[in-house]
This record gives C-alpha cells, structure tokens and sequence, in this order.
C-alpha cells in the first residue's frame, strides 16, 4: 500500500477505537470529532472541563488511540492539520485505505478486508438480547415506521422491502414531513426505526422524536452508541464501520446496517414459521411468470423437444 494509505489520523484512531471505549473516554472522542482542532487551542485541563471528565482520563485516553500523552496527541494533529492539497482532497472523497497508486489487487484485497472488518466489528457489538426483543416487538406491531436520509434511506428501503414481503406492515420515510406525519399517528402498538450512521442526522432524529411522542417503541440503528439518536431510542442495535472504509460515510455503513436488518428480518421470520412461508410462496408464484426461465433447467429437454416437432 502507499504512504496515503498507511496514514492514519487522529480522528481515524478515535473512530476506530470508539465503540470500545468506556463512558469517560467516549464523551473526550465526541468533542474531538466535532472539533478535531480542539487540543491546539486547548490546555489538557481545558479539554478534561469541555468534556466534562477528568485530566488523568485525557492522559488515559490518548494512550489507548496510540500516543504517549496529551503532547503528542497535539503533534498528532499539528500534523493532521498540515497536510493538504491532493492528499487531503482524496482521502476527504475515498478515504485512507486506498491509495492513488494502489495497484488493482491491492485495492481489491484492501475493500474485502474492511467488508469484513465492519461485518465482524458489527457482528460483535450487536446485543443479541436487545436484537430478539426489537423482533418481537416488530412482529407484534400495528404498524412499523423506518426513517431514513441519503444513504440510510436506501438501507430503510431494503427493510421494508424484506419484512413486507413476510407480513410486516411497515413504510419507509426519507423526507421528513411525510415522516413527521406518518410518526404523528403512530400509538403504543407500533415499532419505529431511526437509521442514521452517525446518528446524528437531524431528520431522523426529529422524526423518531415524534414516534416517541406518540407512544411507540423506538430503535436507533447507528454506528455511534453515545449519538443522540441513540440516546433518544428505547433500543439501540450498533453497525460499526471502521474507519479508513470508503468515503463518504453512507457507503461504509451500508453493509453493516444491512446485516443488521439482515438480522431482524430473520429473527422476524422464525417467530411465525407458517405464515412466513404462505407469503413467501405466494410472492414469489406471483413473480415467476415474469422470470425468463434458467437455462437447460426450465427449459424442455433436447429429447422432449424433437418428440414434440415430429407430432
């Protein structure tokens, strides 16, 4: 890999380290990520105070992203802040993992690593216990609401698209005052869900605010535990994505809000094995007469086709 490649900011040490670390550190990653520029202009004591933690928790936490101590954290992003030009212009629109010169293999071996890692990072931060009851109270609901912007609507689109298909009356909103009013007349027998990857996306959250409001049970799905749309949430169900993925932030979430909706439609699924068939059988009869047949396996034999011309 290149020298682009292998650089690795502040920000992507914090973003990689964040959903490990305890309460105290998490809330010294949040002010970091929204003014990464923060320790330059700041004393250790002064960042401890806007955190609201402690000057020994400062010490602790740059030591678990990979510095000494508060000074060379403030190298670190003296750094940062001095490089520019093409560089920064290309890993602000593709990110850190792919060089400019990356042979094609490389770029290959390095997309399928993050996959996984995202997928395996998911798959070990997802509360199983939370996951079965969002199913359940899903499979119980009047009505499910997702909300979703930009690239999470796409992810609340492929919900919808699943659990209808096996029963669930669930609606998908990615403009907020449809969202608003779908949310307005929702009651205590209805399921809202909020995807938002940084959970910070401010239509989302107003819309399961709402859905709050009017007594159904809310899950955020995020990859940022401490964000407030997971604060907001009765449940909360975590899709990490690393940094140092594709750029922008929608694409390396994708994956991992999916597997999680890969996840509920499953669990959904077993909780009614019968009717999950009947409708997958009858969605999928309705379909088939527009499905072009598979070669040699729908597709009358040699044989029968000789023994129907000579008749």
């Amino acid at each position: 890999m290149t020298a682009i490649a292998k650089t690795f900011s502040v920000l992507d040490r914090i973003r990689t380290y964040q959903s490990q670390m305890p309460a105290t550190m998490a809330k010294i990653a949040a002010v970091l990520i929204d003014d990464p520029k923060a320790p330059l202009n700041l004393s250790i004591t002064d960042l401890a105070v806007r955190a609201g933690t402690s000057a020994a928790s400062v010490t602790r936490f740059c030591r678990m992203i990979g510095y000494g101590g508060y000074s060379q954290l403030r190298v670190g992003i003296a750094e940062d802040v001095g490089r520019g030009g093409a560089k920064a212009a290309w890993i602000g629109e593709i990110g850190r993992s792919f060089g400019p010169d990356d042979s094609p293999d490389e770029i290959r071996n390095a997309l399928l690593n993050t996959h996984v890692l995202s997928l395996q990072t998911t798959a070990g931060l997802l509360d199983m216990p939370t996951a079965i009851r969002v199913a359940g109270a899903i499979v119980k609901a009047r009505q499910l609401d997702v909300y979703g912007v930009g690239g999470s609507a796409l992810t609340a689109l492929e919900t919808e698209a699943r659990l209808y298909r096996i029963g669930v009356n669930v609606h998908t909103w990615a403009e907020v005052h449809n969202g608003l009013t779908s949310a307005a007349i929702l009651d205590d027998r209805c399921v809202a869900i909020g995807i938002s990857n940084t959970g910070r996306t401010d239509e989302t959250i107003q819309m399961l605010t709402v859905a709050k409001a009017s007594g159904a049970h809310t899950v955020a799905i995020t990859g940022n535990p401490d964000s407030p749309l997971a604060r907001l949430a009765h449940d909360v169900l975590i899709a990490a994505s690393p940094d140092g993925y594709l750029q922008p932030a929608d694409l390396s979430a994708r994956h991992c809000q999916l597997f999680v909706v890969d996840l509920l439609y499953l669990l959904i699924a077993q909780s009614n094995f019968d009717r999950t068939t009947r409708f997958l059988a009858a969605s999928g009869a309705a379909v088939a007469p527009r499905r072009r047949p598979m070669r040699g396996g729908a597709l009358p034999s040699t044989a029968a086709r000789r023994a129907t011309a000579q008749t």
